[in-house]
């Protein structure tokens, strides 16, 4: 007979941690791994990797999926390298190869042809994302043979930098660091420059190294979650604000944050802003998020007064590097 399963208690866990993706998962198998590992209630991504992707994969929990959209975004940087000489079905190594052509591509000719994808650019999508068409995913119609038309879609291509390289196969490549916009496709750029240098190209490795304020160097893999105690594991979560770097900081009185915290504005002395991150002042805690317009604080997204006392009770344990007993609630 199999053995029962451990049942695992869940807990209200609060705060982001910052995954080092690895090759081979997608980015909801990595969520669900380190949500397991925490043993947290709810818990989301801030975008996604593909499979054939690793690196830096913000994973938020609790109070902090309130936030998540916003750091969608956020600009991005990735390093990457393009198989010259071959297209694929995806446009990248876990396709068929659709098309093979010589390669007669300089270090001259690829620092020429590089201002041509920086800056305002435009992209096709690619059939094989998670974009919808009458709400099926065109990976779905990919995976079927179809292929719909997509209307190309504005991205900007802040820097660009490519080297020449040999593949892993000793091929001819190049090698590529793009720091881009939201909604940019690295495999789509990757084939585009193979199509400009006329040679056409696929993507044999791709990571991400920054997504907004966050690197790798912030970061933290998988076997070292698993090798960690449970507190270890707490300690790597970052406060829900840290999703609010950019945000106008205001901080209201207990009387005022009262009333905030019941959907009431608050008026003050204080300039417009779309983008208000909100605190409390006695106990010092985030509250929500809210825009101010003509004096007036009006909330936009709240934390419930439980999600707030748990939040302080997780960061004091964290402060304090107190274990955290079996089912105990924050």
């Amino acid at each position: 007979m199999n053995a029962p399963r451990t049942r695992v208690q869940r807990r209200p866990v609060h705060g982001v941690l910052l995954l080092d993706k690895p090759i081979g998962l997608s980015s909801n198998d990595a969520l669900q791994k380190v949500k397991w590992l925490l043993r947290a209630e709810k818990a989301g991504h801030t975008g996604t990797l593909d499979p054939l992707a690793t690196g830096v994969l913000p994973l938020c929990f609790g109070a902090a999926t309130k936030f998540s959209q916003l750091h969608l975004d956020a600009d991005k940087t990735y390093r990457a390298i393009a198989c010259l000489g071959q297209r694929t079905s995806t446009g990248d190594a876990e396709g068929d190869v659709i098309e093979t052509r010589a390669v007669h591509v300089s270090a001259q000719s690829l620092a020429q042809l590089l201002p041509r994808f920086t800056g305002a650019i435009q992209q096709i999508p690619p059939m094989y994302s998670a974009l919808k068409k009458d709400g099926k995913p065109l990976y779905e119609l990919a995976r079927a043979g179809l292929e719909v038309e997509r209307p190309a879609r504005d991205v900007r291509i802040h820097t660009l930098k490519a080297v020449l390289v040999q593949s892993a196969s000793a091929a001819p490549a190049i090698e590529f660091v793009a720091k881009c916009s939201k909604g940019t496709y690295i495999r789509t750029l990757g084939e585009d420059i193979g199509e400009a240098l006329g040679c056409g190209a696929h993507l044999t490795f791709l990571r991400r190294e920054v997504t907004g304020d966050f690197d790798l160097s912030q970061c933290v893999t998988l076997p070292q979650l698993e090798a960690m105690s449970e507190d270890e594991r707490l300690a790597c979560l970052l406060p829900p604000e840290a999703l609010l770097a950019h945000h106008t900081r205001v901080t209201l009185t207990p009387q005022d944050a009262g009333y905030f915290l019941s959907g009431m504005r608050r008026r003050g002395a204080w300039p417009d802003a779309a983008q208000v991150a909100v605190f409390g002042a006695d106990p010092q805690a985030l509250l929500g998020v809210a825009h101010i317009q003509s004096g007036e604080l009006i909330a936009d997204r709240l934390l419930s007064p439980l999600e707030i006392e748990q939040v302080l009770a997780q960061t004091q344990a964290q402060n304090l590097h107190q274990p955290i007993a079996e089912g105990q609630q924050f």
